[in-house]
């Protein structure tokens, strides 16, 4: 078994129409609201990682009494190297957990911030963002090359995404990309995003 370290997990994507999120811009009072797959239990998922179902219950049951009832279920714009929220960096809320079979089904607020505003104006350009895992804990090998997260593993948060990890985990408005990605043409993208990012 290894010890605790960052697990960062991609589940799917949320791939909108301009008429979808003009809709969900109507029907939740200007904001727009998405919602999909978040993670799921007891399946391997792209990262070559098994989440079992006792394990995300009770994370997803404890974020959901502290962190949403708290409305303070913050995520980020792409992932960054820390177990740590950055406010600065900050795209959505999530608004509600629940579970559907196997799937952690999840809403999510895409909030007025400047990230928020670069996720929203991606999404209206049709481009697909994934939702993605981010937590503390260890893993231990079940055997050709696959993993299982430990009893000591610890939601952070959920990401928006360029490359997600578990299938079909799409978002789209309401009426877990690959972990350590090698650097490629679009890292460069995100770099910039970030500083525009910063000097807003």
């Amino acid at each position: 078994m290894e010890n605790k370290r960052l697990l960062v997990d991609y589940v799917g994507s949320f791939e909108l129409t301009p008429q979808q999120i003009n809709e969900s811009m109507i029907q939740n009072d200007g904001k727009l609201v998405l919602s999909g797959v978040m993670q799921r239990c007891d399946s391997v998922n792209q990262n070559g990682r098994k989440y079992p179902v006792d394990i995300l219950r009770r994370e997803s049951d404890k974020y959901k009494t502290i962190y949403i009832k708290e409305r303070r279920a913050l995520g980020e714009l792409d992932h960054p190297e820390s177990p740590i929220v950055n406010l600065q960096n900050v795209s959505h809320n999530v608004l509600d957990l629940w579970w559907d079979g196997n799937n952690l089904m999840g809403k999510i607020e895409i909030l007025g911030t400047p990230s928020g505003n670069i996720a929203k104006e991606l999404l209206k350009a049709g481009i697909k963002l994934g939702i993605s895992s981010r937590g503390m804990g260890s893993v231990k090998s079940i055997g050709e090359g696959k993993v299982e997260v430990q009893n000591d593993f610890e939601i952070v948060c959920w990401d928006l995404v360029s490359n997600p990890s578990t299938q079909g985990a799409f978002m789209s408005p309401l009426n877990e990309g690959k972990a350590h990605l090698p650097k490629g043409p679009y890292s460069k993208v995100n770099e910039l995003i970030n500083d525009i990012i910063t000097l807003m």
